[in-house]
């Protein structure tokens, strides 16, 4: 068998354009689920215990499904309970927003609750408002302690753009089983693919690396 470089040639822009898309749909769920599993990081570490119980019930809710199943009831279950269309790209970026904040938001507790009391005692000691404490005192550590594990979360969220073929989202891995469904050239497609989110993962990892010793310098 010989590998036909001219497959992975002639399918290159098809394949980027679906890796565009995977980054798409990464980087807006990413964002809303930093956004929303910070909140419930931080409810869940400090908020009473009534908000704290649904924060718990919201996390456990998600983290004991999977995500190809929290994609499939946005995008078939709601139109039938509600009646509206989901577009599936509305449906694929909401799923990786709820199912990363659920993982974010036991990461921002965890990294919340294991810093030493003694920072939000000082803090208070010197009349701080406890919201300022948490702004000025607590966050710039603990966001320091959480880069390493966001960074593997927003990794394992990445490859998980690539369950949406199950709703037809042209991303990357979609658009290597159309390409290899119409040339049956499976060895080049997939090399291709693999080597496309191989690229975007590193390069996901450096970035956070230079984040990691940036913020130690500081």
């Amino acid at each position: 068998m010989s590998f036909d470089w001219s497959v992975i040639i002639e399918s290159l822009p098809s394949l980027i354009s679906g890796a565009g898309v995977t980054l798409q749909i990464a980087v807006t769920g990413l964002i809303g689920g930093l956004a929303i599993g910070v909140l419930l990081g931080l409810v869940r570490a400090y908020a009473p215990k009534i908000f704290n119980v649904i924060a718990l019930a919201y996390i456990e809710l998600i983290r004991g499904t999977p995500i190809i199943v929290q994609v499939m009831f946005i995008y078939f279950a709601i139109p039938i309970m509600f009646g509206v269309r989901v577009d599936a790209m509305v449906a694929a970026v909401t799923a990786i927003t709820i199912n990363s904040s659920a993982y974010i938001a036991e990461l921002v507790r965890g990294a919340y609750l294991a810093l030493p009391k003694g920072l939000t005692e000082a803090g208070l000691a010197m009349g701080l408002p406890f919201g300022r404490v948490l702004l000025e005192v607590l966050s710039p550590v603990a966001v320091r302690r959480l880069i390493p594990s966001l960074g593997n979360q927003f990794i394992i969220s990445l490859k998980d753009t690539s369950l949406f073929t199950v709703i037809s989202v042209a991303e990357l891995t979609r658009t290597g089983q159309e390409i290899m469904a119409a040339n049956f050239k499976a060895v080049e497609v997939w090399t291709a693919v693999a080597v496309l989110y191989l690229v975007m993962t590193g390069t996901l990892s450096v970035i956070l690396r230079l984040t990691e010793r940036k913020m130690r310098i500081l």
